[in-house]
């Protein structure tokens, strides 16, 4: 049997190591699917595109390995483009195919007619039409290549009759396909780093995403200059969270001790982080900033010294560089204001804080600790974001994910369904609100059927808490009509679809809801009924936003009394 383009280009991710394909099957996609059929690779069909390109783009954050979804021609792979903003925001390798109608239908204002290339213009890296079967080894390569090479989306147009021509040769040059290699900065740059460090004494060394494999330097680096770890929200699974050196986070998702320390401190040496949030970063010329990305250093706060390198290597080259550190009294002072705000979320966490209200805290304590110790969290967005990051007491070994850089609400589901499909036997636990889980709940059947025993935790609370927030943070009412909504029975749901059901209405039903859920074989919701007007900890709260949130209850409650 001769082999046809579709048949080069599955071939092709399976050399490289691609085990799944998401997608909605249509008929511009026949000749992938059959060549998927006979392949080693699995096909994940889900229920909406949007869900498949999520799954990609979850799996592709988790190992950084190269992922493929798929939808039909015109609405169909228009559907992926949401997802592939998961991918394009947080710098996940994914290959996006688009069916497309036969090419004697171009130009002509055919049914389904779309232009691809320019729809997934701003979300891909690389968009190109494969319009010749003698065309598409080197393009296939090239696509795969700029996906890693970003890391992020690479797009390709598929018509129907060029993924059924007979293949003109194979894609040449497979072993060149994979992760770029970590590199060290330079001397120079080791030399001017060490020369800054030594010169001053209170340092805070932030660690985002681009720590990951850099953990051992780390903590070695920060015993040797006795400088306190923080974290953004992507660094969070870095390390447990009750290791000595590991302070909080920085933010809104953050702590006020660890605020305070960035903006006390001499210097802070920022290493793989983007952090976008300049309000909580120094004002002041004292940023030290380790990047793989040129183009990030020094744009989100002043920047003494900009230095492109991977954590790893860069940190163990300048732990060798800098003298260590004796005063250990800047590091007491943050070690004792983590305890007391430590103290302070184990209260708020608290089960026997009301005996009839469920408090999103403690919702989201108890689920992280009864957590494996490999579990893997992914976070929708929202309030319930809030509540996840800053309640979970992460082991260090368990990770966890989210929509960091895109901050979309809906997408922990379709995330969830992907990254468990790499390993059916590992916990996946999905920490979303009920809005977000509204938008894709179809997805939950896509785990059913697939048998991904993914586990989520809905924090139901009638509407979006994020949205209610933000207008008062601005002295605003909140327009409850457009935030307030009623919802399904999610257990009853759950059953419906196949999977299992759990509600948990007061803390005395949270811990056998979990843990049931948690222990059960195949997918299952808990339905978490929390209180809907629970404030989150502000760590840095100017006196403004104190008036703008008065302001807004204040006419809330004038609004009440009088029907308005």
């Amino acid at each position: 049997m001769s082999r046809t383009v579709a048949d080069v280009l599955v071939g092709t991710l399976e050399q490289i190591g691609v085990r799944h394909i998401f997608g909605l099957i249509g008929d511009s996609l026949n000749p992938l699917a059959d060549a998927v059929r006979r392949s080693r690779i699995e096909w994940i069909g889900v229920r909406h595109e949007e869900g498949a390109a999520l799954a990609a783009a979850g799996q592709a954050k988790l190992t950084g390995q190269l992922t493929v979804c798929a939808g039909t021609t015109g609405p169909g792979s228009n559907h992926l483009v949401a997802g592939l903003y998961e991918a394009c925001r947080d710098h996940a390798p994914v290959l996006a195919l688009s069916g497309d109608m036969p090419r004697r239908f171009h130009g002509s204002d055919y049914i389904q007619s779309t232009e691809p290339d320019l729809l997934f213009r701003d979300v891909s890296l690389y968009t190109e039409t494969i319009a010749t079967a003698a065309q598409a080894p080197a393009v296939i390569h090239q696509a795969i290549a700029a996906a890693y090479a970003g890391p992020g989306v690479a797009h390709l147009t598929l018509p129907q009759d060029v993924l059924a021509a007979k293949a003109e040769g194979s894609v040449s040059s497979i072993a060149t396909l994979k992760r770029r290699p970590e590199f060290a900065a330079s001397g120079q740059d080791i030399a001017a780093m060490a020369r800054r460090i030594d010169a001053v004494d209170r340092i805070v060394i932030m660690c985002g995403a681009g720590c990951h494999g850099a953990i051992d330097e780390l903590r070695n680096l920060s015993d040797h200059l006795r400088a306190p770890l923080v974290h953004s929200l992507r660094g969070k699974e870095l390390m447990a969270y009750d290791d000595p050196r590991w302070m909080g986070g920085l933010g809104m998702i953050g702590t006020k001790p660890v605020y305070e320390a960035v903006q006390d401190c001499e210097l802070l040496l920022m290493v793989g982080t983007d952090y976008p949030y300049s309000n909580f970063l120094p004002d002041q010329d004292k940023v030290i900033q380790i990047d793989e990305r040129p183009q990030v250093l020094g744009r989100r706060a002043p920047t003494t010294l900009g230095v492109t390198g991977s954590a790893r290597p860069t940190l163990a080259l300048l732990l060798g560089k800098v003298a260590p550190k004796t005063d250990g009294l800047f590091w007491d002072l943050v070690t004792k204001e983590r305890r007391k705000w430590d103290e302070m979320l184990d209260k708020q966490a608290d089960l026997r804080r009301s005996k009839d209200n469920l408090h999103p805290q403690a919702v989201a304590r108890a689920a992280g600790d009864l957590a494996r110790p490999d579990a893997i969290f992914v976070l929708d967005t929202g309030l319930n974001t809030l509540w996840s990051a800053n309640w979970i007491r992460q082991t260090g070994t368990q990770r966890i994910i989210g929509s960091f850089n895109n901050a979309a609400v809906g997408t922990a589901l379709g995330q969830a369904n992907g990254v468990q499909a790499l390993d059916r036997s590992r916990q996946v636990i999905a920490m979303t609100g009920d809005g977000g889980f509204n938008m894709l709940m179809g997805e939950f059947l896509t785990a059913v059927q697939h048998k991904l025993p993914v586990k989520i935790v809905v924090y139901n609370n009638s509407a979006l808490g994020l949205i209610t927030l933000e207008a008062e943070s601005v002295g605003l009412v909140p327009f409850r009509r457009a935030i307030e909504f009623p919802n399904p029975d999610f257990a009853a749901l759950a059953r419906a679809c196949g999977g299992h059901g759990f509600v948990a209405r007061t803390p005395a039903q949270l811990m056998s809801a979990l843990a049931e859920a948690f222990t059960v074989e195949g997918p299952a919701i808990v339905e978490a009924v929390v209180v809907a007007d629970e404030m989150p900890n502000l760590p840095h709260v100017d006196l403004g936003q104190v008036g703008r949130f008065a302001l807004a209850k204040i006419k809330e409650a004038v609004l009440a009394v009088t029907g308005g």
